[in-house]
C-alpha cells in the first residue's frame, strides 16, 4: 500500500518515494528483457532483407519499417498511458512486438518479403515501447533527479542489449534446428523476450506511475475529489512542471528535446544499420557483426547513470551540446576505419552510441521538465513519433547511399549533419 504523509494543503499527500523503487524494479527488469529483443533484431535485419531480396539498396529497408512501425505505436502507446496509465499502454505495445517478432519468423520460413516487410512494422512497436518506458521512470522523480530516473530505466537495457546481438549465432543454430532460416533466429529471442517484459509490466508495475503522479499532485494543489478522479486514469492535474509551461517555456521545451532526440536519432540509425552490411561484405560474419552491435548498444545504454547525474547537475543543454560534439567524431572515424578492423568499428560505433545517449537523456529531461501532467504521455507520445520517422528516414536513406557511393560516404554525410545540432540547440536555448 502506499504510505501518506502531512501536507500543509490536505493533510494527506502521498508519498512517491516507495511507489518510486517499486516502479523502477519493474522497468528495469522489463527493460532487460526488451533490451535483448530489440538488440536481437537489429543485429540481422538488414542482413535478412539482403538475403531475401538480393539487393544492398534495401537492406535498410527493415529497419525502415521497424522505425515507422514504431512511429504508429508511440501515439497508440503514449495515448493508452495518457487515458488508462503507464501500465496497459507499455504491455500493450510490448505484447504487439512479440506478435511483429512471430511475423517475421513466420516469413522467414515462407521467404515472403511482403509478410516480412508487414510484420517489421508491427515488430517496431517493442522499440517504441522500450524508448517510451524511459518516461515512467520519470513520472513519480522530483525535478532534480529526473535525469537520473531516466538513467536507471534506460541503463537497464543494456544487459539486454549486450546480450542479443551475441546471442545471434546460437538462436541461428536453435532456429535451423527447427527448420527455420538461420537468420530468423534472433526474432525468435525477440518474441520471447517483449512477451516476458509485458508479463512483468502487467505483473509488476503497480502502482501505475503516471496515474500516482496526477493523484499527488491533485492532492497538493487541494483537490481531494478531483485526485480520485485522477486516479481513475482521466481529466487533468495540477503538475508542478506547469508552472514553467505557463510561463511560455513549455512550446520551447518540447521543440528544444525533441530537436535534440531527432537529429540524434537520424545520425546514429543511419550510420548502426549498415555497419553490419558494410562488414558482412568485407568477409566479417555475424558473430563480429553482433559484437560490434553490441558494444554499440551498451554504450547506448550503460553510460546512462553518469549521462543522467551530468543532466542533473551541469544542465541539459550542456549534455546536449556535448551529443553534437561526440557524434561527428563517430562518423569521421566509422569513415576512416579499415574495413578489416573490427576494434577500430567498434570504437566508432561505441562512441555513435554515447553521443546518442547524451542527446536522448537530455531531450528527455527538458520535455518532462515542460509537458505538464494534463498532457504529458500524449505529448512525449507525440515526440517520440518525430524521433522514430527521423529513425526510419536514416534507415531507408542509408542503404541507398552506401549503395550508389559506399559506407565511408554514409558515415561523413551523418557527421556533417550531427554537427547542426551545435548551431540549433544554441539558437534554441537562447530563444526560451
Amino acid at each position: 500500500m502506499t504510505s501518506y504523509a502531512p501536507s500543509r494543503t490536505t493533510g494527506a499527500v502521498p508519498d512517491t518515494a516507495a511507489s518510486q523503487r517499486r516502479v523502477l524494479r519493474a522497468l528495469v527488469a522489463s527493460q532487460i528483457l526488451s533490451g535483448a529483443g530489440l538488440a536481437a533484431g537489429i543485429t540481422v535485419g538488414a542482413l535478412l532483407a539482403q538475403d531475401m531480396l538480393g539487393s544492398t539498396g534495401l537492406a535498410g529497408l527493415p529497419l525502415a519499417l521497424s522505425t515507422g512501425g514504431s512511429a504508429l505505436a508511440a501515439v497508440a502507446v503514449g495515448r493508452v498511458s495518457q487515458a488508462r496509465g503507464r501500465r496497459p499502454g507499455l504491455t500493450a505495445g510490448y505484447l504487439t512486438g512479440a506478435v511483429g517478432a512471430a511475423g517475421v519468423i513466420t516469413a522467414a520460413a515462407l521467404h515472403s518479403p511482403v509478410l516480412l516487410f508487414a510484420a517489421l512494422f508491427v515488430y517496431g512497436a517493442g522499440t517504441a515501447t522500450n524508448l517510451q518506458a524511459r518516461y515512467a521512470g520519470a513520472d513519480l522523480a522530483a525535478p532534480g533527479h529526473r535525469g537520473r530516473a531516466v538513467s536507471t530505466v534506460l541503463v537497464a537495457t543494456t544487459l539486454g542489449g549486450v546480450a542479443g546481438p551475441n546471442l545471434a549465432a546460437p538462436t541461428g543454430v536453435l532456429a535451423e534446428s527447427l527448420g527455420l532460416p538461420h537468420l530468423a533466429g534472433p526474432f525468435l529471442l525477440s518474441g520471447a523476450a517483449y512477451l516476458s517484459a509485458a508479463v512483468v509490466l502487467a505483473g509488476w508495475m503497480r502502482p501505475d506511475p503516471l496515474l500516482l503522479a496526477r493523484t499527488v499532485a491533485a492532492a497538493e494543489a487541494g483537490g481531494g475529489t478531483e485526485a480520485g478522479n485522477e486516479a481513475g486514469g482521466g481529466g487533468a492535474a495540477t503538475d508542478p512542471a506547469a508552472g514553467a509551461a505557463g510561463r511560455g517555456e513549455g512550446r520551447g521545451g518540447v521543440f528544444l528535446g525533441a530537436l535534440v532526440m531527432v537529429l540524434t536519432q537520424l545520425v546514429m540509425v543511419a550510420i548502426m544499420t549498415m555497419t553490419p552490411v558494410h562488414m558482412h561484405a568485407h568477409g566479417h560474419g555475424t558473430a563480429a557483426s553482433g559484437l560490434v552491435i553490441s558494444l554499440h548498444i551498451a554504450a547506448m545504454y550503460l553510460p546512462s547513470p553518469l549521462t543522467g547525474r551530468l543532466v542533473d547537475r551541469i544542465g541539459r543543454i550542456r549534455i546536449a551540446v556535448a551529443a553534437g560534439a561526440v557524434l561527428p567524431a563517430a562518423g569521421v572515424l566509422a569513415a576512416a576505419a579499415p574495413a578489416d578492423s573490427v576494434a577500430l568499428l567498434a570504437l566508432a560505433l561505441a562512441l555513435l552510441g554515447l553521443g546518442w545517449n547524451f542527446g536522448l537523456v537530455a531531450g528527455t529531461a527538458v520535455i518532462t521538465d515542460t509537458v505538464p501532467l494534463a498532457t504529458r504521455a500524449r505529448t512525449q507520445g507525440l515526440v517520440d513519433v518525430s524521433v522514430a520517422l527521423a529513425g526510419a528516414a536514416g534507415a531507408t536513406a542509408s542503404g541507398v547511399v552506401v549503395a550508389a557511393t559506399g559506407y565511408p560516404v554514409l558515415a561523413l554525410t551523418a557527421a556533417a549533419l550531427s554537427l547542426a545540432l551545435l548551431p540549433a540547440v544554441t539558437v534554441t536555448a537562447h530563444r526560451r
